[in-house]
């Protein structure tokens, strides 16, 4: 049976993807006591990144929100790895870190990452509260928009 999460996602019209293989020298996720720290994830959808480019220079502030929103399901998808395939083990979602690729005078971070904050707080509820921080870079990896990490908190 699928976690109240995957319920509430399916709700919204999401279906949560499986997670993804690191792409470099790193693990996808570490977990320490009751906490699990999940790497950046990017904007990838079936294997292949579905937002590139940068903020300021091509791609919308909509489809900023969009790549966020993906990075976030993917946050989701290491994290029912790391609960055993059981997202019900999730707590909280403590914080979110959000990387947006911009040009210099773009200054919008925080609205493109509201499209990951949104997501976890509409599919967590009140477990989905979080802090954050949201931060321009002039590039990302695979020329990805947008990525994003967190931290949970387990039951």
């Amino acid at each position: 049976m699928d976690s109240a999460i995957e319920q509430k996602l399916a709700q919204m019209g999401h279906d949560l993807p499986q997670a993804a293989a690191p792409a470099a020298n790193y693990v996808p996720f570490t977990m320490s006591g009751n906490l699990v720290l999940i790497s950046g994830q990017l904007p990838i959808r079936e294997g292949t990144v579905a937002y590139q480019g940068r903020l300021g220079d091509g791609v919308s502030l909509e489809d900023g929100q969009a790549a966020a929103a993906l990075c976030a399901l993917n946050l989701l998808a290491q994290a029912k790895q790391a609960c055993g395939g059981d997202l019900d083990r999730l707590k909280r979602c403590l914080k979110l870190g959000g990387f947006v690729a911009c040009t210099a005078d773009f200054a919008d971070h925080p609205k493109v990452i509201n499209g990951a904050s949104d997501l976890i707080a509409e599919a967590m509820g009140d477990a989905g509260q979080h802090a954050r921080f949201a931060v321009g870079a002039s590039s990302l990896p695979l020329g990805a928009s947008v990525e994003v990490e967190a931290i949970f908190e387990l039951a």
